[in-house]
């Protein structure tokens, strides 16, 4: 069900603290956390707690919850003192979601070229 923790879903594991994660921002509704994969020098990851499967799952059903992903991506960026950054939703495999928990990428640090490839 929408919003109910997932058994397989890794990053509900790590929201419930199963898989360590290198968290630098927690808040009631979401959790932010370093990529093990790093693509720019700031590549943080913010989740929601409540599990939905993509960024259109997540805006359709909790507008609210999607506005506090928004924020954290902006918090995220603040306390990393990036002066420009991007923010990705990859939402289904054909846009390279390899997770399917609604996840926003925070990247920065680099220079982006377009289009993004």
């Amino acid at each position: 069900m929408a919003g109910e923790p997932q058994d397989d879903c890794l990053f509900c594991k790590i929201v419930e603290g199963h898989v360590p994660a290198t968290i630098v921002r927690e808040t009631d509704t979401t959790v932010a956390f370093r990529d093990i994969n790093p693509q720019a020098p700031t590549h943080v990851l913010v989740i929601p707690k409540a599990h939905y499967r993509d960024a259109a799952a997540l805006a359709a059903a909790d507008p609210a919850l999607a506005a506090d992903v928004l924020r954290e991506a902006q918090a995220v960026a603040d306390e990393d003192k990036l002066e420009s950054y991007r923010v990705v939703f990859n939402t289904g495999a054909g846009a390279g979601q390899t997770v399917f928990h609604t996840h926003a990428h925070v990247l920065g640090g680099r220079g982006m070229q377009w289009p993004p490839g």
